[in-house]
């Protein structure tokens, strides 16, 4: 069972997924490459995913989606993560996308497995009950924008470099790029990056609404992770039931015509309309008082 980590310091002795090889080919201890940190004090409900596979730039290699998918079968279920962040553990990288040393290793027929594990990976990312942010500072290309794009908000370091390259690479983006950038940016936009692989600064795709923020990058590589969890702190303090259900409209409201959509927001509205949180937000505004919402 995976184990939580509660502390910066829980950091050294990160949970390893059961799943998980206990060492590398040469036979030393191999550190898990998807760590989980949940912060505690007034952070208190933000969840943490940390990626580290230094060697590789965080590529996208088996052990590490099966650790990834681990992660987050366990934290879905868990109703005390109101906002998961996406960060990486490797300076000056976030995601280098797909292990292509890998590929070139298997079959048309793995191959074609790969891609659609990485699907199913990205769609677990973007299905997640929380709102999700994912925190970009350094490179994200092919599938590692592709997590990105799955996640609810992204914040970028502004010299950080993103973009859908897989035509640059004989490719196309087949881990949901071509469905999540056009409803992104729009399709004749979304066309053109992936038509061409452009990569885009983080100031670049902030310009073109790729990113939510982009801010200038510091000395510890880490501006766009804690601009991501100031997002997260102004998210923890509102009604957890409200913006989940919030997020359920959104989602499924943008895949449907507007009275479809409507349809929707009714019903997560009506499902909110028997919670206390819904009643303390009501006492809390007449008693003139933050509410304290408890998720029931």
């Amino acid at each position: 069972m995976m184990r939580v980590l509660t502390s910066a310091r829980s950091l050294t002795r990160p949970w390893r997924p059961s799943g998980a090889r206990s060492s590398a080919s040469d036979g030393t201890a191999r550190e898990p490459e998807i760590q989980v940190r949940a912060l505690e004090g007034p952070d208190k409900g933000i969840t943490e995913i940390i990626m580290n596979r230094p060697r590789a730039r965080n590529a996208l290699g088996n052990v590490f989606v099966s650790e990834l998918l681990e992660a987050l079968a366990q934290l879905r279920e868990d109703q005390q993560v109101r906002v998961l962040l996406f960060r990486s553990g490797v300076k000056g990288v976030f995601c280098a996308g797909a292990d292509l040393k890998e590929r070139e290793q298997m079959n048309e027929t793995e191959v074609g497995a790969c891609v659609q594990r990485l699907r199913g990976m990205m769609n677990e990312i973007a299905a997640f009950p929380a709102p999700t942010i994912a925190a970009m500072d350094g490179t994200a290309l092919g599938g590692g924008l592709e997590l990105a794009l799955a996640c609810d908000l992204r914040v970028a370091a502004s010299s950080a470099v993103m973009g859908l390259i897989e035509t640059t690479r004989g490719l196309l983006p087949g881990a949901g790029g071509t469905q999540r950038l056009p409803r992104c940016l729009g399709v004749a936009l979304a066309k053109e990056l992936i038509f061409t692989g452009r990569r885009l600064s983080g100031v670049q795709a902030q310009a073109l609404g790729l990113v939510n923020h982009a801010v200038a990058q510091n000395e510890e590589g880490n501006a766009a992770y804690h601009r991501a969890r100031e997002l997260a702190q102004e998210i923890l303090p509102q009604a957890p039931i409200a913006v989940r259900l919030g997020k359920v409209a959104i989602d499924r409201g943008m895949e449907v015509d507007i009275a479809s959509g409507m349809a929707i927001e009714g019903i997560c509205y009506a499902q909110n309309i028997p919670t206390r949180d819904r009643l303390e937000g009501m006492a809390a505004f007449r008693e003139k008082r933050p509410p304290r919402f408890a998720g029931k």
